[in-house]
């Protein structure tokens, strides 16, 4: 499920607000700190053996190093050494921002069916509750679909509500690059759904996908569905604040900086993700051509300006999204700021008509799908403004958008 899915909510906003006393209280005497049993996670454990680990006699390089090291000692690489990483490592390799596209792909199958394992143990131990073994089914049939077909799987780690991260299309032959941020509730098992099935990640990013091969044929595109960092849980206090989006800002620069090639890429950020790309924006590199959020609780931001950034910033909100009704402020931490679509913001509005509602953005068949496909495919003449003057579409052409591929 995505972002602020769930009602009262304005009434549940500005109770959040209200406890931000309560807040404090909490987080200054401890009852909010994490307690850790002192146990590697599966992916930490991988990067440990990585780094006491070897490949002919040489030691690997450190895991932390910059993707454009990485990239330069696997190309030093023959198909066999690499197959070995993969299969010695293969949390480690699967997650490895710099490591080939198609290597994390075979890495994270593995991993994937290494974890499979484990909760299939897990399903059939008698030691846990009936809800710990329904909860260990239901991670083990994710962990099966993710695994069917030629699923490319490019990131993926099972630790806590898991975070993972699939690609549509050849990421390192397209001429353009699309990532979709969700919001609140993304997790390893909200990741794709059946019913209500383009308000996940999955969902979204296949929908985009089609709906940019639809506009644009020739072009060569790539959508990436990234639910590659801890996303809030519910409306509480973690989707009141920034600091889920500090982390998730990290992780989606880290992620855009070691993607492949040269090709300009469009973040589309929903709910919550729009605030993880408002954090995020004074950091990404130019490459980097346009920030599209819908249904936005706020960016962090005063205005378009305030974010930093040399992206076009684009935002649409359907009429029916009851994130209208949020309070666009930010007090002591708690609120997420000015409101993307309104005019003193500075953002190019957009048309969500047919949207229905804060999760139907990338339902097909609405203004505001097609709109994100025309942004993806650097079509930006044929976008649809919210407003009749065209004012979303002032100094873009098709010339601006070919400058940018």
């Amino acid at each position: 499920m995505t972002s602020f899915d769930s009602s009262p909510q304005l009434n549940v906003w500005r109770a959040l607000l209200a406890l931000a006393v309560v807040f404090v209280m909490l987080a200054t005497t401890g009852w909010t700190a994490l307690h850790s049993h002192g146990e590697d996670t599966p992916l930490e454990a991988s990067l440990s053996k990585w780094e006491h680990g070897t490949v002919d006699g040489h030691r690997l390089p450190d895991p932390d190093s910059t993707p454009a090291r990485l990239a330069g000692f696997f190309a030093t690489l023959d198909a066999h050494q690499r197959s070995r990483l993969v299969h010695n490592y293969p949390l480690a390799v699967g997650n490895m921002n710099g490591a080939p596209v198609k290597l994390r792909y075979q890495a994270n199958r593995i991993a994937l069916g290494e974890q499979r394992k484990v909760e299939l143990k897990r399903v059939h131990d008698n030691r846990l509750s009936s809800a710990g073994q329904d909860q260990a089914a239901r991670r083990m049939h994710r962990y099966e679909a993710l695994m069917r077909g030629k699923r490319q799987i490019l990131a993926f780690d099972p630790e806590g509500s898991g975070r993972v991260a699939e690609v549509f299309g050849d990421l390192s032959k397209a001429e353009r690059v699309s990532v979709v941020v969700p919001g609140v509730d993304s997790d390893l098992l909200t990741f794709q759904r059946t019913y209500r099935k383009y308000s996940a990640p999955v969902g979204m990013g296949r929908a985009l996908y089609k709906a940019e091969r639809a506009a644009s044929p020739r072009t060569r595109t790539a959508v990436i569905a990234w639910a590659d960092y801890t996303a809030p849980s519910g409306l509480g206090i973690d989707s009141a604040t920034a600091m889920r989006a500090v982390d998730g800002a990290v992780r989606l620069n880290a992620l855009v900086r070691a993607l492949p090639g040269r090709a300009p890429i469009a973040l589309y950020c929903h709910s919550y993700g729009s605030v993880v790309c408002g954090v995020a924006a004074d950091d990404l590199p130019e490459r980097v051509s346009d920030i599209a959020v819908a249904g936005s609780p706020g960016m962090r931001a005063a205005n378009a300006a305030h974010l930093h950034t040399s992206a076009q910033v684009w935002a649409m909100r359907d009429a029916t999204d009851w994130i209208q009704d949020v309070p666009h402020l930010e007090v002591g931490g708690l609120g997420h700021g000015a409101d993307p679509v309104s005019s003193g913001f500075g953002a190019r509005v957009l048309s969500a008509d047919g949207a229905d509602g804060h999760a139907g953005y990338f339902e097909p068949g609405t203004e505001s799908l097609l709109n994100f496909a025309e942004i993806g495919v650097g079509a930006y003449r044929a976008v649809h403004c919210a407003h009749k003057d065209d004012t979303c579409r002032k100094g873009l052409s098709a010339t601006t958008a070919a400058g940018r591929a």
